[in-house]
């Protein structure tokens, strides 16, 4: 296991089974915890806010691309993210988000020690203004078709790849 720990944030994602192909991710590449925030989908809890049919439906569409991940990842929920990446950060975690944005260093350009925290964000509007301020840096991995971005769970990968090997 990695001297460092290498966090997940998801930032209002939509799909549940965006956030189930994240977890069964983090997962297999060893990420510390995953921290969804937001409206993003999570699993049931105990002693669950939601609406139990809610709460069940929700976790049955995570479970689908999960496959089992949302039993064997850290992870929790959070409806104040800026508080959790406030806390993490005083704790010596570099914040890092994932996003297309002219200040976006290329994904492979980047080095750190320590810590980390990844935000992934939205699957339309990306990480939001407020979080990418937060950020320590922002990286982007470079698009090389004619398409202009990737699906935040796909992206979520490859960056968790790189940054993972990086111990």
């Amino acid at each position: 296991m990695p001297s460092r720990k290498v966090y997940l944030l998801l930032d209002d994602i939509r799909s549940a089974h965006n956030v189930g192909g994240m977890l069964r991710t983090a997962e297999g590449l060893g990420v510390y915890e995953v921290i969804m925030c937001g409206i993003t989908p999570y699993p049931s809890l105990k002693n669950d806010p939601r609406l139990p049919y809610l709460a069940t439906k929700i976790s049955k569409r995570i479970a689908k691309t999960a496959l089992g991940a949302e039993r064997t990842q850290k992870w929790r929920y959070s409806d104040d993210a800026t508080k959790v990446l406030t806390t993490l950060k005083a704790e010596g975690a570099t914040i890092v988000a994932l996003e297309q944005d002219s200040q976006a260093l290329p994904i492979l350009d980047y080095r750190f020690k320590g810590d980390l925290v990844l935000i992934v964000g939205n699957e339309i509007k990306g990480v939001s203004q407020e979080y990418k301020l937060i950020a320590d840096t922002i990286v982007e991995i470079p698009m090389q078709g004619s398409k202009e971005s990737f699906n935040v769970s796909a992206a979520a990968a490859m960056a968790l790849f790189y940054l993972t090997l990086m111990v």
